[in-house]
Order: C-alpha cells, then sequence, then structure tokens
C-alpha cells in the first residue's frame, strides 16, 4: 500500500475507506467478544492457504451458531478483492465476522445482521534480529480456557484470555508467553503454537491439550515429514520443554521462530537447533514457491 492512498476496509460488501469503517456500538462483537475472526499471510499478492483459514472461520462460526451472510466462495473473493485494493504484497488479512447489533443482554435471538469485516494491512509481530539469535518467554500464570467452557478450536473474539497472559509476558520483559492448560500440561503460546525437538523427533502438543489447531502448525509438520523427520502429537509439561534439544514456535504472523530461554533456563546450547532452522528455511520457501 502506497503512503499516499487510503487504506480500504472491506465492510459488508464494500470497500471504504479507514476512517469511516464502523460498526454499532451495539454490535455483540463489541459488547461481548461474541464472534469469530482470522489471521491470514499474504505472500506475494497471494492470500496463504485461505482455504483452510475460512474453513475454520465457518467452523468455528457454526460452532458458535453464528451464521456467516456470506458463502465461502464469497468469501474468498472478498479476501482476494481487499488485498488487490490495498496493494499488498506482502503483509497480513484481519477477517473478522460479529454477532451483529442486538439488543444489550446475552440473548443472539435479539441481534440482527453479522457484521463482515476484512483488513489488509502489513505486519511485523518480532524484531527480525529474534530470528537469528531466538526468543526468551516465560510460563504464564494465566492458564488456557477449560475446555469444557469455551473450545480453543473456536477462534473467538473474545481473546481476553490469551491478552492476561501475554500481560504476564510483556511485564516479565518477554514478547511471548507460555501457556499450560489446566492439568498444567504446555497447550501453547498467547499466539503462536509450540515444538520441541528432541533427540531428532519433532513434538507438539495434541488438539486435547486445548490449542488452537494453526494452520502454520499444520504446514511445519507437513514440511518437516516431507523432509525425513519423524512428528510425534503428545503431552508435553515444561520439564519436556527445559530438556528439549529445541523449541520454536509456529503463527501466521510469527511464521516460525526459535525460542532459547524459558523462564530463565537455558534450551538445548541457547541458540536456534539446525531443524528448527531448516524448517524456518523451508517454510520461506515453501510460502514463495506458492
Amino acid at each position: 500500500m502506497t503512503e499516499n492512498s487510503s487504506q480500504k476496509i472491506y465492510l459488508n460488501g464494500n470497500l471504504v475507506d479507514k476512517e469511516h469503517a464502523a460498526v454499532s456500538v451495539y454490535d455483540h462483537g463489541l459488547l461481548y467478544g461474541d464472534g469469530v475472526f482470522e489471521g491470514i499471510r499474504i505472500y506475494s499478492s497471494k492470500v496463504f492457504r485461505s482455504q483452510d483459514h475460512i474453513d475454520r472461520l465457518y467452523e468455528g462460526a457454526s460452532v458458535i451458531r453464528l451464521e456467516i451472510p456470506i458463502s465461502p466462495e464469497e468469501m474468498k473473493t472478498a479476501i482476494e478483492k481487499t488485498v488487490a485494493a490495498n496493494g499488498i504484497v506482502d503483509g497480513y488479512v484481519r477477517l473478522v465476522v460479529t454477532r451483529g447489533a442486538g439488543e444489550l443482554g446475552l440473548d443472539i435471538r435479539k441481534t440482527s445482521d453479522p457484521q463482515v469485516i476484512i483488513i489488509a494491512d502489513t505486519i511485523s509481530l518480532y524484531p527480525e534480529e529474534l530470528y537469528e539469535s531466538g526468543l526468551k518467554i516465560i510460563t504464564a500464570s494465566t492458564i488456557r480456557n477449560h475446555p469444557c467452557a469455551l473450545s480453543p478450536r473456536v477462534k473467538s473474539l473474545n481473546y481476553l484470555n490469551n491478552i492476561l497472559a501475554k500481560i504476564e509476558g510483556t511485564d516479565a520483559g518477554t514478547l511471548e508467553a507460555l501457556m499450560l492448560n489446566h492439568k498444567g500440561e504446555v497447550a501453547e503460546c498467547t499466539g503462536d503454537n509450540i515444538f520441541i525437538v528432541k533427540k531428532g523427533v519433532l513434538k507438539t502438543p495434541p488438539t486435547d491439550a486445548g490449542i488452537l489447531e494453526g494452520v502454520t502448525r499444520m504446514v511445519v509438520m507437513e514440511l518437516a515429514r516431507e523432509a525425513g523427520i519423524e512428528v510425534v502429537e503428545k503431552t508435553l509439561v515444561r520439564h519436556d520443554i527445559f530438556a528439549a534439544d529445541e523449541c520454536f514456535l509456529t503463527g501466521s504472523a510469527a511464521e516460525v521462530i526459535s525460542v532459547v530461554d524459558l523462564d530463565g533456563r537455558k534450551i538445548g546450547d541457547g541458540t536456534p537447533g539446525e531443524i528448527s532452522k531448516k524448517l524456518r528455511t523451508r517454510f520461506q520457501e515453501y510460502v514463495r514457491e506458492g
């Protein structure tokens, strides 16, 4: 997007200037965090794994009984239209669907007109130098929501759980924080999935640990298997991270970034490991190939 152009936001079928993009103060997305969203990367003007993101969006909406007013095919076209209108070559799309405006109170039958919002912009989650040196993270005392309360597989607008853990990280001087589940097992970080490497085997928590099934997570697992690396989804605890040879995070915004320290304890030799670096390189190649 050029400096002189006005950013365009997709809002319910129309591209409007950023300063004019607005929803009702009675929208239940604002009042109660009632809605779903996705974060999608753009590489070389192409939407990365759009179908995977759209499928997850519609599945999550269905689970919370939110009817998205356009079809998945129309959603895909709308994303592409918004990216093109903003001239995004390498960037990020935030796709949001709210419950819509209604009365005060929780009754979804008293809401109408779900809002479909698409923002296309640039993003930089971590400083570039940290991709070379690795992240230091802490374990948050805020745990992931109990899966019987709200499924972590729904990427809902209510992100306060993650925000509180993120605050703990920033207060401790780190840019990310590890979250455990209600059983004290490793779940994920506030915005990223987590992997470790032990004796050449790539390990990551399973979906029943209370994680979001990340699209980048899925891609990295595919790339690892193609490279002949054994991939195992298994229950992990902090001991496994402390004793790991390598550790890294994955996410649409973060891509692939190494973790070299947890709670002040060095992981491996304290530098990004060979498998982590290999998968980061392979991921960068893969997104450009598409």
